[in-house]
């Protein structure tokens, strides 16, 4: 009797992009944020066709590449409303709060990795509790090169870690281009939103508007604190909690 094969396991993919500047100075901003959009391999169509017509919402040709940073403040709150009524997408994000970590002896790459960490440790989980596998792609950043990444996971492999790495796919992220990874695109929405709820302008205000049109998307495990799933705040300490204390309540 021949056997059936296994059916293969359900494909995830994270796309992966920052917002804020990974240095530690006193001129940097006040946090830096690492944001995930995880959507189904089934549902890529339905992502990509998201884009198209955000595009063309917005007045953009066909096959622009969107950044945030070139967005006026309505078609911000527009982008944001859109994407967040989505349902093909589930966010998380991790935001490194600076100003209330002691002091660093990191450089900028490894100030980077280690906020990767924090995020493949929960891409890792919804994976796992889906019984699916993972893959992500970065959104390349300047001087960070694809080996150090590879030295990174292999590291980080032999560290004792949160990440479920049966969950995620064993030939390691990826790193390329939004304007050739469209899907990143969609990752710069999720992170320059979140961006900006802790980042003051120069007036000192910041805008919450943003990552409140993205609430829904946010990865929430059960009853389990949106700040160990979807937001995770580090550090979440007294002094964290207190500066942000809307966090707790999204």
């Amino acid at each position: 009797m021949n056997e059936v094969p296994a059916a293969s396991p359900r494909r995830l993919h994270a796309f992966i992009d920052e917002a804020g500047v990974r240095s530690h100075s006193p001129k940097s901003s006040d946090c830096f944020v690492m944001s995930a959009v995880i959507v189904a391999d089934t549902d890529l169509p339905e992502a990509a066709a998201f884009l198209a017509k955000l595009r063309i919402e917005l007045g953009r040709g066909e096959g622009t590449t969107l950044h945030w940073q070139n967005f006026k403040h309505i078609d911000r709150v527009h982008a944001a409303k859109s994407f967040g009524a989505q349902q093909w997408a589930t966010v998380s994000t991790v935001v490194v709060c600076k100003r209330h970590l002691g002091s660093s002896s990191m450089d900028e790459d490894q100030f980077y990795l280690y906020t990767l960490r924090f995020l493949l440790e929960r891409l890792s989980w919804f994976a796992r509790d889906s019984q699916s596998v993972l893959t992500f792609t970065l959104a390349h950043i300047v001087r960070m090169k694809l080996a150090k990444l590879r030295a990174y996971e292999a590291a980080l492999k032999t560290r004792e870690t949160n990440i479920c790495w049966a969950a995620l796919d064993p030939k390691g992220g990826q790193m390329d281009q939004p304007s050739r990874v469209e899907l990143l695109q969609v990752a710069d929405i999720a992170a320059s939103a979140t961006f900006a709820a802790f980042n003051p302008d120069k007036y000192g205000n910041t805008e919450r508007r943003y990552l409140g049109e993205l609430r829904p998307l946010l990865y929430r495990r059960g009853t389990g604190a949106i700040t160990s799933y979807g937001m995770k705040m580090h550090p979440w300490a007294p002094t964290t909690k207190a500066a942000y204390p809307w966090v707790a309540a999204l």
